[in-house]
């Protein structure tokens, strides 16, 4: 197995001590942290309930973080997409890879390899990866507003990786 250092930049205020890539303050935090901070909400309040939660939590998230990159970096249109699919991907929650994009209709289709939960969960025949579906909504309506389509979209996860006779997971945006 090979490796290689980040490829975003990171910098640590002196003074605060928070950690910034790009436009935004971040947090690094051991997977099994989080994850295990996930599952035991899970436990409490039942996977489909905390799913509905994050969905709303993750849209709001993921069009506000669209929205300040394609600030900070002049992005337009698909291309805020592709950073955001990239920077999800670099940042170790799995990789992200974009098979079908639409903008203008309001489609998507992200494959999803190595995922952070499927590694923390295994083989638990479900969908496990539902933290991310919100954000594909949110990011494609923040590009397709960008774009000035009126386009208001929704997603779901089709395929996880922890399910029997998977090994990636998929999620399919369509317009709402």
């Amino acid at each position: 197995m090979t490796t290689h250092a980040p490829e975003m930049p990171i910098e640590v205020n002196d003074e605060t001590g928070v950690w910034t890539t790009d436009a935004l303050p971040m947090l690094y935090v051991p997977r099994h942290f989080f994850v295990n901070n996930h599952m035991g909400i899970e436990e409490e309040i039942g996977a489909e309930r905390y799913a509905a939660i994050l969905y709303k939590a993750g849209y709001k998230s993921a069009y506000y973080w669209c929205e300040k990159e394609a600030e900070e970096h002049g992005l337009q249109g698909e291309a805020i997409w592709h950073h955001y699919m990239k920077r999800l991907s670099q940042r170790g929650w799995g990789f992200f890879i974009t098979e079908e994009i639409n903008v203008a209709v309001g489609t998507a289709k992200v494959r999803l390899e190595h995922s952070a939960f499927v590694y923390q969960y295994g083989k638990v025949n479900r969908k496990v990866d539902y933290m991310f579906t919100g954000w594909f909504a949110g990011a494609l309506d923040m590009v397709a507003k960008n774009l000035g389509h009126d386009v208001k979209t929704v997603a779901e996860q089709t395929q996880c990786a922890a399910e029997e006779g998977c090994e990636v997971g998929y999620f399919e945006v369509k317009p709402l």
